[in-house]
């Protein structure tokens, strides 16, 4: 009553005017039956049966998304798993971080602003204020808030930035995309409205010990010609996990500058944040490059946030093409995070809990790998340098990697085949490893990573004892 009538919460939000648009109730029923998103907000041990209770009232298909701590006691499993569970057909989601509701409601409007307004195409500009002031203070870029464009996720970020630089040209003209490093990530594969898109080069591969090896860029391989619109790496490489040294940055920004274009860095998982990078690398950037970031891989997948640093005019274009195709982008996901930017706790928390929370997962996953796979298997496992999977090579695999992603589905067990990572080369290049790999993650829980890699090495230690 407290809610509806006074438009306050003594309780936890004493002080603060609530907005008149909110209401409360005590009825399930009443707050599920018109939900377009169901936030589950009780403690872990009630969230079953609360998901039970709910289960009748809640219209098919709307997200369930977590803000409950902790694994349900008896089942260990997580919130997420509940959903799915209990309310098949409805995406699940959680929603984590420190809870910022004083600080949203402690400044005039922002509560209202956050999930009733829109910003501005380039996103709020206290965060990308925030942005600025960071990087300037960590790491001497010069820049201001306009080398920031929010958009809609890392995907929305390329595919305006692809599209933008690259495709067919009034004049008839055509320019691609160089991705210097070949595997390269599948996400970018399908980002251009044209076919044609990319010009690849295969990597080099060093066998770096006895079933590691290691991704290198064949720089002398790299001349890009006239219709080369830009050149884009993403660091740590999505699917292998290589991470290329400040060096071969240095050597891509050099070949880019001396050829116009733009040098595109994908930090999805990279530095600063959220750093799922197993080694010590230097952000940098100038205005001849392209950087983008996302919320996603520091715990906000759900809010859509992607950030480009780029010039001015980038920015702008970028801007522009966020207001024709959603006219803004989403707020919760920059309030939230503004506070740790403000603060520079997001350098401390991607330093100090999620580099090294990966890192000991990465070096789990190598471990059971190389306890599970017969030694006699000619397998290598590049060398873990960042991300959230490991990239393995079957040498001289007898069958194709789509054919043994096929046996281990039936197993149960999902992992990603190579030959969706090695678009953009020339129909006239045949080259065997890219039928060789797999990529696996390993950031489900411990058992489910373990089980999984014991059925993937069966079935390897299979087929090479077939051969015998």
């Amino acid at each position: 009553d407290e809610v509806n009538t006074e438009h306050t919460h003594s309780r936890y939000l004493n002080g603060f005017e609530l907005p008149h648009q909110l209401r409360a109730t005590a009825d399930l029923e009443e707050a599920a039956r018109h939900a377009q998103v169901l936030v589950m907000g009780v403690p872990s041990q009630a969230f079953r049966s609360t998901l039970i209770e709910t289960r009748p009232h809640l219209h098919p298909w709307i997200p369930v998304v977590s803000l409950s701590k902790g694994l349900e006691q008896d089942s260990l499993a997580r919130m997420t798993q509940l959903i799915e569970q209990e309310l098949p057909g409805h995406p699940p989601a959680a929603l984590t971080g420190p809870n910022l509701a004083k600080e949203i409601m402690a400044e005039p409007g922002r509560f209202e602003k956050t999930l009733g307004n829109y910003d501005v195409p380039a996103g709020n500009e206290s965060f990308r204020e925030a942005l600025a002031v960071l990087f300037q203070k960590e790491f001497g870029w010069e820049v201001t808030a306009e080398n920031f464009a929010v958009t809609m996720g890392g995907q929305t970020a390329f595919f305006f930035l692809f599209n933008a630089l690259a495709g067919r040209f009034e004049d008839g003209s055509r320019k691609k995309v160089m991705l210097p490093l070949l595997p390269e990530y599948i996400g970018y594969a399908n980002q251009s409205v044209g076919s044609n898109f990319f010009e690849a080069i295969p990597a080099r591969i060093e066998k770096t010990g006895e079933h590691e090896f290691k991704y290198r860029v064949d720089f002398d391989a790299i001349d890009p010609g006239d219709d080369i619109a830009a050149i884009c790496v993403s660091r740590p490489t999505n699917p292998s996990g290589n991470v290329l040294t400040d060096g071969e940055i240095e050597k891509l920004r050099v070949i880019a500058r001396n050829n116009g274009i733009p040098l595109i860095v994908d930090n999805a998982y990279g530095a600063p944040f959220p750093n799922v990078i197993f080694s010590e690398v230097t952000p940098v950037w100038d205005d001849g490059m392209i950087l983008t970031l996302s919320l996603s891989k520091i715990g906000l997948p759900g809010t859509r946030t992607g950030i480009v640093v780029a010039s001015k005019e980038v920015c702008r274009q970028v801007s522009s093409m966020t207001s024709i195709v959603g006219l803004a982008n989403a707020n919760l996901g920059q309030e939230i995070l503004r506070p740790l930017v403000e603060s520079g706790e997001i350098l401390k928390l991607s330093k100090g809990v999620v580099r090294p929370f990966y890192e000991k997962r990465s070096q789990q996953a190598r471990e059971l790998f190389s306890r599970e796979l017969n030694d006699s298997v000619p397998y290598f496992i590049h060398r873990s340098e960042g991300a959230l999977f490991l990239w393995l090579w079957f040498e001289d695999l007898p069958i194709s990697a789509k054919e043994l992603y096929q046996r281990l589905k039936g197993r149960g067990v999902l992992v990603v085949p190579s030959e969706y990572f090695f678009f953009g080369l020339p129909e006239d290049i045949d080259w065997k490893h890219t039928r060789e790999c797999l990529r696996v993650s390993y950031t489900m829980d411990e058992e489910t990573v373990e089980t999984g890699i014991k059925i993937i090495a069966d079935e390897v230690n299979k087929l090479y004892g077939s051969l015998v």
